[in-house]
């Protein structure tokens, strides 16, 4: 079967990352060795992928060595997202920049190969999720303001936009969002019996630890923002308390090092009595869904400062912004979907105002 023929199904991809350690690999050997036969396989679909880009782009060997399933500098490994990419009947990004900046760039080559395989299907978060069952407080506020119908059509709330300068409104929102921040207040002095005060900013970042989501540059904002307060102890300063949450993955050691440092930051900045409260730190344990649901509620500020260009969808900041979190970040896949979600006149835009 030739490469890009529908075998009657669609076997889709789905790439989250632009990040190249993302893109998985495997020593040929470590695969010849465990699944002899799988390996068979692999060798005869890049066989019959070498051909087609062969004759597709006649004697541009530079494009064979690049697309190939097996990588043959030093050694030889089996490129997982190649082998996907010559299976599928398509393969997506899940925001539009994301789409384009992978036909741009890591899968230049494939795009170029099947120009009609690479399609565009954005990411998206159910509001009866991590709005309804997440919120009930702001939940009973928007059904109170425009009607239990945003549940299933998210373009309701653009109803909230001729709210965003009422005052009963604004109130109402503020009492909610206290409402959450008392109830995370409470789990994290439960959890890790760190005390927060409610009526101070909530700083949030919470998601996967990696270098390119930049927890490490928040950290050093929030040593920089310490040793401000010590400093100028007499100015005004906004009582801050900086929100982490997220998993580093099992062999990333970077990452295990940047939880260590929050860690190590937290316990310094917690226990310095200069303070006097104005600046808090906290690492909220076993992030999931169900902190999840306690976090996103509660926060005030949502931190996005990823890499340019290198946030898929980000989902989470969606989330964020759909229980009235404003959102500082970077231009990417993220800020694009984020982007909609406030042009729907979602609780953000209340938020702001």
């Amino acid at each position: 079967m030739q490469p890009g023929a529908n075998a009657g199904g669609c076997s889709p991809t789905t790439n989250h990352t632009l990040m190249p350690e993302a893109l998985e690999t495997w020593p040929v050997a470590l695969v010849q060795h465990l699944l002899p036969r799988h390996f068979e396989i692999i060798l005869h679909i890049n066989h019959d992928l070498l051909e087609f880009a062969g004759r597709t782009a006649p004697g541009d060997l530079g494009l064979l060595n690049r697309v190939s399933i097996i990588d043959e500098a030093g050694e030889r490994r089996v490129r997982m997202s190649h082998l996907c990419i010559a299976g599928s009947h398509r393969v997506n990004g899940v925001s539009r920049l994301h789409s384009d900046l992978m036909r741009q760039t890591i899968f230049a080559d494939f795009a170029r190969l099947f120009p009609d395989r690479f399609d565009n299907k954005t990411n998206g978060v159910t509001p009866r999720r991590w709005l309804a069952q997440a919120n009930p407080a702001l939940t009973r506020l928007l059904d109170e303001s425009i009607g239990p119908a945003w549940r299933r059509d998210l373009d309701r709330l653009q109803g909230l936009q001729a709210l965003s300068a009422d005052a009963g409104f604004r109130d109402s929102f503020d009492r909610a969002k206290r409402q959450n921040k008392e109830r995370l207040a409470a789990h994290l002095a439960r959890s890790i019996g760190i005390m927060v005060d409610p009526s101070a900013l909530f700083d949030v970042q919470v998601k996967r630890i990696h270098e390119y989501k930049r927890q490490l540059l928040n950290v050093l904002h929030l040593v920089t923002r310490y040793h401000a307060i010590l400093a100028q102890p007499d100015r005004e300063w906004v009582p801050r308390c900086a929100i982490f949450a997220g998993k580093a993955a099992s062999a990333y050691h970077m990452a295990k090092l940047i939880v260590q440092l929050i860690h190590d930051v937290a316990r310094t900045i917690n226990e310095d009595k200069r303070v006097r409260g104005l600046l808090k730190v906290a690492f909220a344990p076993n992030y999931g869904v169900s902190a999840a649901e306690l976090i996103m509620p509660a926060a005030d500020l949502s931190e996005q400062i990823s890499t340019a260009g290198t946030e898929a969808s980000g989902t989470g900041n969606m989330k964020l912004a759909l229980n009235g979190a404003l959102t500082i970040g970077t231009e990417d896949g993220s800020a694009r979907n984020r982007s909609t979600v406030a042009a729907m006149g979602s609780p953000v835009t209340a938020g702001c105002t």
